[in-house]
């Protein structure tokens, strides 16, 4: 069993690639599947990031809470820097608005879920992000509403249902957390805690790719339906990316946070909430049924983006990371 999980973890990049083309093809073959995957979805994202949770000390976030120069430079990237930039680059698609709801939702709301797992695969500081997350998803919570009346209009807010967002939140992280924490309170005592943090950090890369399958496989179909209307985003979102993976590095350095810290702003910074998002833009009328198709194209295509990143971050912003498990699984690929 160690050999098979060093193989995987050696070529965990090149295993998520084929996962995501493995989940598009089935998507494609099999559109009837894309229901069962879609349920599936929030369960699986849950399990890896729990198994990602188990990683980071739990008991140590309120230390990392008072690195208040980290959290500084994140609330700055992601509510201020973000929202400029998404607004510059939504007004291509201003003149449609479901397209510009869809962009706004998912530009404007900082991921608190897998973002996590590749800023570990980057060698990142991620138990810093853990600790943020709380506070990320409070403040996107109160300035959504604003930055939509300002970028999308007041009709925008007439529009939104916040349940199916907490919901969501609630499934993917408040579990999965509050389940890790008790695990490793256990592992304390039992033998079997401690046996379940070993499987689960010698899981993550099957757990990474069974994520991303789900995932694109379950969204592919609708995409592919839509798609002369929805590649109109493609340039937006890769422009997102490229903008924010330049606005986070600056960030870092203006503020003299360490390799770790660096490479976990420039992750937050570029990394969007589109799966907790995503119910949201479904509970939209009828009549913006695009809206969420335009929140999962940003998924697919930050996807590919962050495979990319996990690479090239580390050459732009060089140093050694930290010496958590997932950021010894970057360096063994």
């Amino acid at each position: 069993m160690q050999r098979a999980i060093e193989w995987w973890d050696r070529h965990q990049l090149v295993l998520a690639v084929l996962a995501i083309l493995a989940g598009a093809a089935l998507g494609l073959a099999a559109p009837a599947v894309a229901p069962v995957l879609a349920t599936a979805t929030n369960p699986v994202l849950a399990l890896l990031l729990f198994a990602t949770f188990l990683g980071v000390p739990i008991d140590g976030i309120g230390r990392t809470l008072r690195d208040l120069r980290f959290l500084g430079t994140v609330l700055l990237v992601n509510f201020v820097a973000a929202p400029l930039v998404a607004f510059g680059l939504s007004r291509v698609v201003a003149d449609d608005r479901g397209l510009l709801l869809g962009v706004l939702l998912v530009l404007l709301t900082p991921c608190v879920d897998y973002v996590i797992v590749f800023t570990g695969l980057a060698g990142g500081a991620r138990d810093r992000l853990l600790a943020a997350t709380p506070l990320l998803i409070l403040l996107q919570l109160l300035l959504l509403p604003g930055f939509l009346w300002l970028f999308a209009g007041p009709g925008a807010l007439a529009l939104l249902d916040a349940r199916p967002f907490l919901e969501a939140f609630l499934v993917i992280i408040v579990v999965p957390l509050a389940a890790a924490a008790a695990v490793q309170l256990l592992a304390r005592r039992y033998r079997a805690a401690r046996t379940l943090e070993r499987i689960a950090a010698g899981g993550m890369t099957p757990l990474l790719m069974l994520t991303l399958a789900v995932v694109v496989g379950s969204q592919i179909g609708a995409v592919g339906a839509e798609a002369v209307a929805l590649a109109r985003l493609v340039p937006i979102y890769v422009g997102f990316l490229a903008v924010m993976l330049g606005v986070g590095i600056l960030a870092g350095r203006m503020t003299r946070l360490d390799v770790p810290r660096t490479r976990a702003v420039v992750f937050s910074g570029v990394t969007r909430n589109s799966l907790v998002v995503l119910p949201l833009a479904l509970a939209l009328p009828a009549s913006l049924a695009i809206a969420p198709l335009a929140v999962v194209t940003q998924t697919l295509v930050e996807l590919v983006g962050l495979l990319v990143l996990v690479r090239l971050v580390p050459r732009l912003v060089p140093g050694s990371g930290p010496a958590g498990p997932a950021a010894r699984l970057s360096r063994r690929s």
